[in-house]
């Protein structure tokens, strides 16, 4: 399947992320660095041709307040779509993580994802990104997170969109999606 060009947007640092705990559909304030972070998308959005763009952001405060800051002076109108929340993670939400079973294998911290109680789960988040997917008419700016964001880039992309893992999870930067491949911009 072909996709229109995207660039999507991690939020900026959470206080609960620099906590190490889930938020899934909870909130919490971006810290001063995930302030920077969204100004740091700005700056890279601003070198950007988004003639023909839309703009879409997650309701989630987290993003919507990163989405008023990266688009700020780009985007003349943002609209939410609940469609790029984060992945809901049940109980689990506002749980720091080391209090959580660490499945093994490769890697723990996403199997928590799979295995929270009452939570969302992959198969189910992929069903919610491939619907979101299939309704873009054109290129478009998304504002979302992490694990939402990793899932709409693999589908775009295939396992190639996670074969370098950021340090930073993909706040402060942008990822380029255009043509089945996939550009980190930073």
């Amino acid at each position: 399947m072909s996709h229109p060009e995207l660039l999507i947007l991690r939020h900026g640092e959470t206080t609960w992320n620099a906590e190490n705990r889930l938020q899934g559909e909870l909130n919490s304030p971006l810290t001063e660095k995930g302030l920077r972070d969204a100004a740091r998308q700005r700056a890279i959005l601003e070198t950007c041709d988004l003639s023909g763009f839309v703009f879409l952001t997650s309701p989630q405060g987290r993003a919507f307040q990163t989405a008023g800051i990266a688009l700020a002076g780009i985007a003349d109108h943002i609209r939410t779509d609940d469609r790029l929340r984060e992945i809901g993670v049940g109980d689990w939400s506002g749980r720091l993580r080391d209090e959580l079973p660490m499945p093994p294998g490769k890697d723990p911290f996403m199997a928590q994802y799979e295995i929270a109680p009452n939570g969302e789960g992959f198969a189910r988040l992929k069903q919610r990104c491939r619907a979101f997917l299939a309704d873009l008419t054109g290129p478009a700016v998304l504002v979302t997170h992490g694990i939402t964001g990793s899932m709409i880039r693999g589908l775009v992309v295939g396992e190639k969109a996670h074969a370098a893992r950021t340090a930073h999870g993909g706040q402060g930067c942008v990822y380029h999606l255009k043509n089945g491949v996939q550009f980190l911009l930073e």
